[in-house]
């Protein structure tokens, strides 16, 4: 409710607070969802029966639903200032509280949801899609068709490596080194910091994207792997502020991670952590990667980091085809 008075009250002010609203009105339509579940309620009956009173009219509509070509939309014909559809709103929620709810106030909830909605001038669709996707992104394993490779359509020579190994060597300067194929790549690092955290050995994290989300500018360049044959990506995806985006998000987690023992025995990553590297890299072709997967190469990419760090060096090997990333110690080269 208080989200949904700022998106109002500050408009085009302050356009972050749509987007917070949607989230707010999409999760409220999760629990309602699993109340309905529990209560054996049918979703869509529901939600038919809360728009059927003379707040709403009916419109037609074609459909793409393969059983029939025409639809039925409930239009409110009313508009409620949004404090009074506001104060409904938190009325009703009050009212489920009282014991187990019936249907006939569970009915009443959905009808005051649906007229909150239209007054906070939110479209049910894109609440109910904005919620789908960040519930299937943030617990759910990606499926294979929400995979995207990146590099598809594009030559090898401007491909990041299907398979790759990376030699991480620190010397007794401090620097890291790293090489691939036998070249060495990039620049010496070291922590740039009073108190040394091991952050000289970040790359890391940067393989890790390049090898699970198929993404990674700052590796591109290093390897000279732009996909320079169509302007537009060179420009938009692989350049100067992509590669910008990659290491100031890359700093900021690690700045997160550095406060969590850099992940040890942790399995999961908050979702307010994920729904941030959402907003990082948006207007990037990441942002199609499920929250998930961005989960998955934290992780992954951590847990190679903490052996490289102990070890002071060692051997980083990805495989995007399996989307994977491990460690190897130097010794296993002799």
């Amino acid at each position: 409710m208080s989200t949904a008075k700022k998106h109002i009250r500050e408009q085009s002010a302050y356009p972050g607070f749509k987007r917070a609203a949607e989230e707010e009105f999409g999760d409220t339509l999760w629990y309602l969802a699993a109340l309905c579940r529990r209560l054996k309620i049918p979703f869509d009956e529901l939600f038919a029966e809360a728009a059927s009173n003379a707040r709403f009219r009916t419109a037609g509509a074609a459909t793409d639903m393969f059983e029939g070509t025409y639809a039925r939309v409930a239009v409110p014909t009313t508009t409620d200032p949004v404090d009074t559809t506001l104060f409904k709103l938190g009325r009703s929620a009050a009212a489920l509280l009282e014991g187990t709810p019936d249907h006939a106030r569970v009915a009443a909830f959905a009808s005051d949801y649906l007229g909150a909605l239209h007054a906070a001038k939110l479209a049910f669709s894109d609440v109910a899609r904005s919620n789908l996707r960040k519930a299937r992104g943030a617990f759910l394993e990606p499926r294979p068709e929400d995979l995207i490779d990146f590099d598809a359509g594009f030559g090898i020579e401007e491909q990041l490596p299907r398979t790759f190994k990376i030699r991480v060597n620190q010397r007794e300067s401090g620097r890291s080194y790293l090489q691939w194929n036998g070249v060495f790549i990039g620049d010496p690092l070291t922590d740039n910091i009073a108190d040394p955290d091991g952050y000289r050995f970040h790359d890391v994290f940067h393989f890790a994207y390049a090898a699970i989300l198929h993404w990674s500018p700052v590796i591109r360049a290093l390897i000279k792997h732009k996909r320079k044959s169509k302007p537009e990506y060179d420009e938009a995806q692989d350049s100067g502020r992509a590669i910008v985006v990659e290491e100031g998000l890359t700093a900021w987690i690690f700045t997160r991670a550095k406060e969590l023992k850099f992940f040890e025995n942790q399995e999961r990553i908050s979702l307010g952590m994920l729904k941030t590297i959402g907003e990082f890299v948006a207007g990037y072709e990441v942002e199609k990667c499920p929250l998930k997967l961005w989960e998955r190469a934290i992780l992954d990419g951590y847990a190679v980091f903490r052996q490289l760090r102990a070890a002071q060096g060692g051997w980083i090997i990805g495989d995007r085809t399996h989307r994977t990333i491990r460690y190897e110690p130097l010794e296993a080269e002799k």
